[in-house]
């Protein structure tokens, strides 16, 4: 048996995870490297956290696997940053990159639609068709998934295109020496969401780094300003809500996430076993790394069944 992954998240990974042993397991990613939401900008000396900045354990099963993290050393406890928070160390996206080398992950592939042909699936890209795969789950933001379902499974393609999901304008910035702020983390600011001083989780290194979260409605205001326009204003938003002059920094980077946070999630598992065709992501759980694990696990208990039936069914009428 073969499963196609559409998204190599955690939400992609988590679903991997629980499915494997069933048979050969795929998985595609437009990313060059792991990282996804979850990405790092890693120097020897710097390291900024670009997406999710900490991640929490509220769920037992998943309270558990973030003990499993902590115990093989991708994660810890960052003391300066909200109550509970967990980091990956020595970036958060390590929690992916350690994840993905139990498994086929082809990174910089950019899947652009999926065929199914003969009671199979088949994953075409830029330069690329991949297949056959009895099974296929598609693991992206709903903006994504929604074109991609859109030709097999209206239910589903419905339930993607009902969502939006809101951007987020991220700014990493180094400054030559410690800038004196008073707390290491804070929430809504001015006009910022999160300002994170990367330097105060474990295992960051001495560079005084930093990232800033503009909130969603000055995020939606200058979607499509150039980045360097929006890293200098968040710059000078940055100086002022801290009520000082600012050095000028030895580095300043502004990205785009043009689908960072799904506004209202589904909270259901979406799964069709004619098909055999499955997505998860926070968008059908919680906006969390939480919600997207216990998105991937539960897609991947209602595959499992459905997977294993079919299998035997197989099997018994080749014995026939």
């Amino acid at each position: 048996m073969r499963i196609g992954i559409v998204g190599a998240g955690i939400a992609g990974l988590a679903c991997a995870e629980r499915l494997f042993g069933l048979g050969d397991i795929v998985l595609f990613d437009k990313g060059r490297r792991p990282g996804g939401r979850l990405t790092s900008v890693v120097t020897p000396t710097s390291s900024w956290d670009l997406g999710a900045p900490f991640f929490t354990a509220r769920d037992r099963a998943f309270r558990a696997e973030a003990l499993r993290w902590q115990e093989a050393g991708w994660a810890s406890r960052w003391l300066d940053g909200p109550r509970d928070a967990m980091v990956g160390v020595p970036s958060m996206a390590t929690l992916v990159a350690k994840q993905s080398q139990r498994f086929d992950v082809r990174f910089g592939v950019r899947v652009q639609a999926l065929h199914r042909e003969d009671g199979r699936w088949a994953i075409e890209g830029e330069g690329m068709r991949e297949g056959p795969f009895d099974s296929l789950v598609v693991a992206v933001p709903a903006e994504q998934a929604a074109p991609l379902l859109s030709l097999h499974d209206l239910d589903a393609a419905r339930d993607a295109a009902s969502l939006r999901s809101s951007p987020c304008w991220a700014v990493m910035v180094e400054f030559p020496h410690d800038i004196g702020a008073a707390r290491h983390f804070q929430t809504e600011v001015g006009i910022f969401s999160m300002l994170a001083c990367n330097r105060s989780k474990p295992e960051r290194g001495k560079g005084q780094c930093w990232v800033l979260h503009a909130n969603t409605l000055w995020s939606q205001e200058n979607l499509e300003c150039a980045p360097a326009d929006v890293a200098a204003r968040m710059l000078t938003a940055f100086a002022q809500d801290l009520g000082m002059e600012l050095p000028t920094p030895t580095f300043l980077k502004a990205h785009r996430w043009r689908f960072s946070r799904p506004v209202e999630p589904l909270d259901k598992t979406i799964w069709n076993p004619g098909l055999k065709l499955g997505a998860c992501g926070d968008w059908c759980r919680a906006p969390t790394i939480e919600g997207a694990w216990l998105s991937g696990v539960r897609l991947a208990e209602s595959m499992r069944g459905a997977l294993l039936d079919a299998a035997t069914a197989v099997h018994g009428a080749d014995r026939a």
